[in-house]
């Protein structure tokens, strides 16, 4: 029998509606109300500027090392305002801007990268998932809630992101695999900042985008500026909606850059150019932005300049916070590590810890609180 071509879609578009120089598309350009415009603009400053300020924190040794976001509040930013307070939102470790959007303080932020737990644990009334640090997990995760949600007819969206080195990942082909199969309400947003820390996309794959590998999956995929907010919004509300609708998941690339290093601890100037850098910073999303809004009369200079005013003294009531609950007696409890792994805590873990309580005991160093469940316990043995 002869052979016969299967039909395929073969095409893959990338979409900008604001470019580097501020210049917007009109026919494309959202119907965004100013105050829509506003809160954006104010959430990716406050993106900004909280992220070099944690990281005067990190080399002052006052929290962990960390991954910065600078450069992807447009991705984070872009996307997340095109969900529902209902929706699900289920980060990696650069969305920032669209965490503290979301709700989650400042200071929880920065407890989260100074190494306590209690950081992981999202505001009340969020649907959002910790930050999610094992590259690529978070995808089973968000794939899991969208097909929940798909079983239990809810109209609600579950929005998920990844980097590019983690579309080299099993866990990225299984996520899209059974989000297509049983047609999970999810949107996937890679940030692709164009390195998996030091790997360059040419050495990670020899497709021309990661949008294109939807097609394998049979769902929409998409290439946007991932440093255009507006594109961003756009084609996540498309992508949303069509999700809502029934019409199952969509897989975005969000074409961007890293402005710092991978985490604190990385040296980029080993495996990047100056000129490259220069370049790409010269497509910052924060000035583009800041240049749209002033030419639609939304956002003036002085406007921006007292903006920046008001974020600077918030993130330093929340330092000032964060640094308050680090010092408290029960964030510094030692033995809190073990009241958070398991809703039944096996028997080898309650001896362990029974260990670490008898050690702070005779080194003096067993919090109060714990010793007055000591003193308790003890009270009812007697008893």
């Amino acid at each position: 029998m002869p052979k016969k071509p299967i039909k395929l879609p073969e095409n893959i578009e990338y979409l900008s509606i604001l470019d580097e120089n501020a210049k917007v598309d009109k026919e494309l350009e959202p119907k965004l109300s100013a105050d829509d415009l506003k809160t954006m603009y104010r959430y990716m400053v406050l993106a900004r500027r909280g992220d070099e300020r944690m990281l005067n924190l990190q080399r002052q040794g006052r929290i962990g090392t960390f991954p910065q976001s600078s450069g992807h509040e447009a991705v984070s930013m872009g996307s997340v305002y095109a969900l529902e307070k209902s929706d699900w939102h289920v980060p990696a470790y650069r969305e920032f801007a669209g965490m503290l959007y979301r709700g989650w303080p400042l200071e929880t932020m920065f407890l989260y990268w100074g190494g306590f737990e209690e950081g992981a644990v999202p505001p009340e009334g969020v649907n959002d998932l910790p930050i999610c640090v094992p590259v690529g997990s978070q995808l089973l995760h968000a794939a899991g809630i969208g097909m929940a949600m798909r079983f239990k007819e809810e109209k609600k969206v579950v929005l998920t992101y990844f980097g590019d080195g983690s579309s080299s990942e099993g866990d990225f082909h299984e996520a899209l695999n059974f989000a297509s199969v049983f047609n999970a309400p999810v949107v996937f947003v890679c940030q692709n900042n164009q390195y998996a820390i030091s790997v360059p996309l040419a050495r990670q794959m020899k497709c021309e985008t990661i949008a294109q590998r939807a097609v394998s999956y049979g769902m929409p995929g998409v290439k946007v500026d991932g440093n255009d907010v507006l594109a961003m919004y756009a084609a996540t509300a498309a992508a949303v909606e069509r999700a809502r609708a029934g019409g199952g998941p969509t897989l975005i690339e969000g074409l961007t850059y890293r402005m710092t290093p991978h985490t604190t601890s990385d040296d980029p100037k080993r495996y990047r150019s100056e000129e490259e850098m220069k370049q790409w910073a010269n497509k910052d999303s924060l000035i583009r932005f800041a240049r749209y809004l002033e030419d639609k009369g939304v956002l003036d200079g002085d406007a921006r300049k007292k903006l920046h005013e008001e974020i600077d003294e918030e993130i330093k009531a929340a330092v000032k916070r964060f640094e308050e609950q680090a010092q408290s007696e029960e964030l510094l409890n030692p033995l809190r590590m073990f009241d958070y792994l398991y809703a039944d805590t096996p028997p080898d873990l309650d001896e362990q810890r029974e260990e670490l309580k008898r050690f702070l005991a005779k080194k003096g160093k067993l919090p109060a609180s714990e010793a007055g469940k000591e003193q308790a316990h003890t009270g009812r043995e007697r008893g």
